[in-house]
């Protein structure tokens, strides 16, 4: 992904660099190393945080405007950000506390469980191909494509043999989109099963949490060896150049929505966005307008 160069200079202080070059995910890299609880590239602490998300979130919502903008005089740019992680990884804070600084107008949001019987009628990407952002749009998937060669993996729905042609195809299916001019985000969010189970303790100790509470989430947690296997596959055979993965730690809420704010904000200023001209007479426009 190419960024602008103005981009550094945009970065707040509490920064020591992009976010990316902390986040990207290297060949090599193991799932079983990351440590879950760290704040790469991060000076600051979480005091820190509620100003800086403020203000980042309003550099977000101005991006994302300009990129809205851009569509209505003929721009065709959109942006992807594909979340993928663990239950209780924060995913919906994610959706409510950094997409949802922007205009819901220029937002797609799109949630993806457990196939639906039409669905299992398809190809496993049509789904993900009716819920792509039109130009102008940023699209979130709230987990994504990624599920068909990670839960579908862990729970042997289908055979070794079907899933493993899928990383090929989901390689093919991202460069086409970003041949397309779709900016892709990817964000692996991993969350410490320590963390983990004490997000979930605390559903069930709030009424106004128990909504959340899925009891099939300790079976998945039993099943953390397996996912790790299967998340490490994802990361070895689907980070590309057109759209690499970024690992977010996510043990602490507050630096997760700064890194994956700062990694929208990336995207969107790398595309070299400007207000579009007016397409009328301003000077005549105001006269009118002086004498209606």
């Amino acid at each position: 992904m190419s960024r602008d160069k103005s981009t550094e200079a945009d970065l707040p202080e509490l920064w020591t660099h992009e976010p990316h070059i902390h986040l990207e995910f290297k060949s090599g890299h193991l799932v079983s190393d990351i440590k879950t609880n760290a704040t790469p590239g991060f000076k600051g602490s979480k005091s820190d945080a509620p100003d800086l998300q403020a203000e980042r979130n309003e550099r977000f919502a101005e991006l994302q405007e300009m990129l809205y903008a851009s569509s209505r005089s003929g721009g065709t740019r959109s942006v992807l950000l594909v979340l993928q992680g663990m239950d209780t990884a924060g995913k919906g804070g994610i959706v409510k506390h950094v997409v949802g600084a922007g205009n819901p107008q220029g937002i797609h949001y799109s949630s993806f469980g457990k196939p639906t019987k039409e669905e299992l009628e398809h190809h496993y990407l049509w789904r993900i191909r009716n819920a792509l952002p039109t130009a102008g749009h940023i699209g979130v998937f709230d987990r994504s494509h990624y599920e068909d060669v990670l839960v579908v993996r862990v729970h042997d729905l289908v055979p070794p043999e079907v899933w493993g042609t899928r990383y090929d195809e989901i390689n093919a299916f991202e460069k086409e989109l970003v041949d397309g001019g779709t900016t892709i985000v990817k964000v692996a969010m991993f969350v410490s099963l320590d963390e983990q189970k004490a997000r979930l303790e605390k559903r069930l100790e709030r009424p106004d949490k128990y909504w959340k509470y899925n009891p099939a989430d300790i079976d998945e947690r039993l099943l953390w060896p397996k996912y790790q296997e299967a998340y490490q596959a994802v990361l070895d055979k689907t980070s590309t150049e057109y759209a690499p993965w970024h690992v977010i730690p996510c043990d602490r809420k507050w630096y997760s929505r700064l890194a994956i704010t700062e990694l929208l904000i990336e995207a969107i200023d790398a595309l070299d966005l400007s207000w579009p001209p007016a397409d009328f007479d301003i000077e005549a426009e105001k006269k009118r307008l002086a004498s209606a």
